[in-house]
């Protein structure tokens, strides 16, 4: 009977290669992370037949895990989730001008206004969240 072997030999010198790009233990290695994944964003894009997409979208989930730990947004509706968000990254309602005008976003800060879904997308791309953080 053949022996099944279940890593490949040489994995121990792959992995030394690729394991700091898939370890996130600290904040250090989290703003590498979200530095590795936008660079892989600018490069990839969507392409999913690119060689490097499933490094993408693995890093992406740790990313996910990681900040599902430790940088969770407790529930709230659309709005507040999108003023924390906001707060976070000293952003004014100007600075979304290519999804709202400065107004809009005012409104819907006020609960005014609801997201609407074009806007709940943008948003979750922008703040890279899901886009379910703004769901009321």
């Amino acid at each position: 009977m053949e022996k099944l072997t279940v890593l490949p030999p040489d994995i121990n010198h792959h992995w030394s290669a690729i394991a700091p790009l898939l370890t996130i233990r600290n904040e250090e290695e989290y703003d590498r992370a979200i530095e590795r994944l936008n660079a892989l964003i600018d490069e990839i894009g969507t392409n999913e037949q690119h060689p490097l997409y499933n490094l993408l979208d693995t890093l992406g989930t740790l990313i996910e895990a990681y900040e599902a730990e430790y940088y969770s947004i407790p529930n709230c509706g659309g709005s507040d989730a999108l003023a924390y968000l906001m707060e976070e990254h000293g952003l004014s309602s100007s600075d979304l001008s290519e999804i709202s005008t400065a107004e809009k976003i005012e409104a819907i800060l006020n609960n005014e206004k609801s997201l609407t879904l074009i806007q709940i997308q943008q948003l979750a791309q922008y703040f890279k969240v899901k886009p379910q953080v703004f769901l009321d």
